[in-house]
């Protein structure tokens, strides 16, 4: 999967918002060339939430294990829930993982290496074995930031 691959797959899913940070756009440089993604059926960027998927193209500030500084390396990252989590690492976000994974190995679904801690799992270069795991992990992410939105429209609307 390439990066173009990702993103249209997510904008493709009802309701999202793509911000594609880029020079001249009052974003910070560290964030130029990546995608976040937002359920904002509304269009408008949510201030009291984070996305439910981020697609990152380079080390960030004590975030370096994945070694995203590689040639044509990105990491697709994604917050698909505590279940999901469980299945695809075998324990609890807050758990030790019982066997270390390569958080730079490519096409290989692990917990992110800073927030696997909060249930986000993570995968350098989606490939032929990953490929429909990510779509799938991407649709339940999306699937929980829309009800987590309704959520709280409803609260907001009583």
């Amino acid at each position: 999967m390439t990066i173009d691959e990702i993103i249209s797959f997510i904008d493709g899913l009802d309701g999202v918002l793509t911000l594609r940070p880029a020079p001249g756009d009052g974003s910070p440089e560290t964030s130029w060339g990546d995608a976040f993604f937002y359920y904002a059926p509304d269009g408008v960027t949510p201030t009291t939430t984070q996305p439910f998927a981020t697609v990152v193209t380079k080390d960030y500030p004590g975030d370096e294990a994945s070694r995203l500084d590689r040639p044509d390396t990105f990491r697709v990252n994604i917050s698909a829930g505590k279940e999901a989590f469980v299945r695809w690492t075998g324990h609890a976000p807050r758990e030790s993982a019982t066997t270390e994974v390569d958080p730079g190995a490519a096409d290989t679904v692990i917990a992110h290496p800073v927030y696997g801690t909060v249930g986000w799992l993570a995968v350098v270069n989606p490939g032929s074995r990953t490929g429909a795991a990510t779509r799938e992990l991407l649709c339940t992410a999306h699937r929980l930031a829309r009800s987590r939105y309704e959520r709280r429209a409803e609260s907001t609307a009583r």
